[in-house]
C-alpha cells in the first residue's frame, strides 16, 4: 500500500478518535504547490521554446548556410530522437539523486549548447549541438512530471497536470513569434542568445526557490536531509506552510534509495500495462508533430509569407493547446472524483455483503479500481477531432488559389487542442499507474513519441513533395485511426491486468 493510497484513503475515511491524525501526503500548502508548479512548468517550456522558436527560421538557416531543406529538416529530426532518449537518462537520475540535482545538471547542458549555436557557422556544428541542446531541455518535462507526482494525489493530480502542460505549451503558441521576430529583425542566430540569457536567469531562479520532493529524499517534505544542496531551500518551506504537520512524526529516514535504472523507461515502454496507450500517443504526437514541421514551408511556398509572419501563424496551434489542456485538467480532476466515489460506494456494499465478513485490502481496491475509465473517457473524442483537423489541414492548404489561408490556421487550433488534452490525458495515466517511477515513466512516453515524431519529420516534405499535401495528410490520419485500437486494448484490459499483478504477489 503506497503512502498516496493511505492518503486518499484517510482523506475520505475519518480516522477513529482514539488513534493519530494520519499526515498529510505532503506538507506542501496551496500557495508553496502553485510556486512549485510555476516552477517547474517554466523549467519545461526551455523543451519547447528550443524546439518551436527554431521552425520559423528553417528556410532562412537554410538559405544562409547553403543547404537544402530537407538538409536543415533534418536537425529537427536530430533533436527529436535526442528529445526522446535525453529523458531515459535524466529520468531515472532524478528518481534517485534527486529533482535538483537533475535539473541542474540538464539546464548546464542547455546553457553550454545554446551558446555554441549561437556562434555555429557549418552544418555540421548546428546538427550536433543541436542534439546536445535537445540533451539539456528535453528531460525537464520529465523530471516535472516526477516532481508534480511528488507532491500530489490522485484526486487533484489531473489539474495540477492540466497547468503543467499548458505551462509548457506556452512556447508552441508564442516560441515561433519570437523565433520569427528574432530571425527577421536580428538574423536567425539572435533566437540562440536570446536562449542563453533565459535559460541563465531561470537556472539561478530555479536553485533558489525549488524544494528537493523527491519522496525517498524529503519523505513527504517532512524530512531535512544533512546534504546543503538539498536542504535549502526545503527549510524554509517547511517553516512557512500551512499546513498542519508534525515535525516529531517526520521519519528519521527515508525510504530506502533505489538504484539508478537507465532501463526503467524502457521496460516500462514494453510493458502490457503501457505499451499500447504510449504507441497510440506515439502516433498521434508524431502527426503533430508532422504538420507544425511542414508549416513553415508550406506557408511560405503556397501563401509567401514572411518570417515574421509565419511565426505568428504558429500562435492559433499553441493557443488552442494551452486552453485545451488546462480544460482537460478540470475534467480529469472531475472524471476522476465521480469515478471514485461510485466506485466506493459499489465497493462499501460489497464489504458489507460479504458473507466472511472481511473486507477487501487497500491494495486490492486500488488494483480493481477501473482507472481507465476515470482517466480515459474523453480520448476517443479527441482523437477523432484530431484526425478531421489534419485532414481540414491537409485539403485546405492543397489549394491556397481557392481557401483563404484562415481555414488551415483554423485547423492548427484545433490540431494543437486536441493533440495536447490527449497527451496531458495519457501522461497523467501514467503518472498514477507509475506513481513511484513518475518521471520514469514520463520519459518512457517521451521516448516513444519522440522517436515516431522524428521519423515522421523526416519524411513529411518528401512525402507531401511526391503526392502532395492533401493525399498526404490524408495517410497520416488514417494511420491515427489504426491507431486508435491501442487505446481500445487500454480500456479493455488494463484493469485485469492490474488485478491478476496483485494475485501474483499474495
Amino acid at each position: 500500500m503506497t503512502a498516496e493510497e493511505r492518503s486518499e484513503e484517510a482523506q475520505s475515511t475519518p480516522p477513529p478518535s482514539s488513534s493519530a491524525p494520519e499526515e498529510p501526503y505532503s506538507i506542501f500548502d496551496k500557495r508553496q504547490k502553485a510556486l512549485i508548479v510555476l516552477i517547474v512548468s517554466t523549467a519545461a517550456t526551455f523543451s519547447g521554446f528550443a524546439s518551436n522558436i527554431y521552425f520559423p527560421a528553417l528556410p532562412t538557416i537554410a538559405h544562409d548556410l547553403n543547404i537544402s531543406i530537407e538538409l536543415v529538416n533534418l536537425t529537427v529530426t536530430s533533436y527529436l530522437i535526442f528529445q526522446g532518449l535525453a529523458p531515459s537518462l535524466w529520468g531515472p537520475i532524478s528518481d534517485v539523486k534527486g529533482r535538483r540535482i537533475a535539473y541542474f545538471c540538464t539546464f548546464l547542458v542547455f546553457l553550454g549548447a545554446c551558446v555554441g549555436l549561437a556562434e555555429t557557422r557549418n552544418y555540421a556544428t548546428l546538427i550536433v549541438l543541436r542534439c546536445l541542446q535537445s540533451t539539456g531541455s528535453a528531460s525537464t518535462i520529465a523530471i516535472g512530471s516526477g516532481v508534480i507526482g511528488d507532491i500530489t494525489t490522485r484526486a487533484d493530480r489531473g489539474g495540477f497536470m492540466g497547468i503543467f502542460q499548458a505551462g509548457l505549451l506556452v512556447p508552441v503558441a508564442v516560441g515561433p513569434v519570437i523565433g520569427g521576430a528574432l530571425t527577421g529583425s536580428l538574423g536567425w542566430r539572435a533566437i540562440f542568445w536570446f536562449l542563453t540569457i533565459y535559460s541563465g536567469v531561470f537556472l539561478v531562479s530555479l536553485v533558489l526557490l525549488l524544494p528537493e520532493t523527491l519522496r525517498s529524499t524529503v519523505a513527504n517534505g517532512s524530512l531535512t536531509p544533512s546534504n546543503p544542496i538539498i536542504r535549502y531551500p526545503l527549510r524554509i518551506y517547511q517553516k512557512t506552510t500551512k499546513v498542519n504537520w508534525n515535525p516529531e512524526a517526520a521519519p528519521r529516514e527515508p525510504p530506502p534509495r533505489k538504484r539508478i535504472d537507465v532501463t526503467g523507461p524502457f521496460r516500462i515502454l514494453i510493458s502490457k500495462f503501457a505499451a499500447p496507450i504510449i504507441i497510440f500517443l506515439a502516433i498521434y504526437y508524431a502527426v503533430w508533430q508532422m504538420s507544425i514541421t511542414a508549416m513553415s514551408t508550406l506557408f511560405e511556398d503556397r501563401y509567401g509569407l514572411t518570417e515574421t509572419q509565419i511565426g505568428l501563424t504558429f500562435i492559433a496551434n499553441g493557443a488552442g493547446s494551452m486552453i485545451g489542456t488546462l480544460i482537460t485538467g478540470k475534467i480529469l480532476d472531475l472524471d476522476y472524483r465521480r469515478v471514485k466515489a461510485k466506485y466506493e460506494a459499489r465497493s462499501a456494499q460489497t464489504d458489507t455483503e460479504a458473507s466472511n465478513g472481511l473486507a477487501r485490502s487497500a491494495t486490492e481496491k486500488e488494483a480493481y479500481f477501473p482507472l481507465e475509465k476515470a482517466r480515459l473517457r474523453l480520448v476517443p473524442v479527441f482523437s477523432s477531432v484530431q484526425c478531421l483537423s489534419i485532414l481540414l489541414f491537409g485539403w485546405t492548404i492543397q489549394y491556397p488559389d481557392r481557401v483563404h489561408i484562415a481555414i488551415p490556421i483554423v485547423s492548427t487550433f484545433i490540431t494543437g487542442w486536441t493533440a495536447v488534452s490527449t497527451q496531458s490525458v495519457v501522461m497523467t495515466y501514467l503518472v498514477d499507474v507509475f506513481s513511484d517511477r513518475s518521471a520514469a515513466a514520463s520519459a518512457s512516453l517521451n521516448l516513444a513519441r519522440c522517436l515516431f515524431a522524428a521519423g515522421g519529420t523526416s519524411f513529411v516534405m518528401p512525402l507531401v513533395n511526391s503526392i502532395g499535401v492533401g493525399l498526404a495528410f490524408t495517410i497520416c490520419a488514417i494511420v491515427q485511426a489504426v491507431a486508435l485500437s491501442g487505446v481500445a486494448v487500454q480500456w479493455k484490459f488494463a484493469t485485469a491486468w492490474r488485478r491478476e499483478t496483485v494475485k501474483d504477489k499474495r
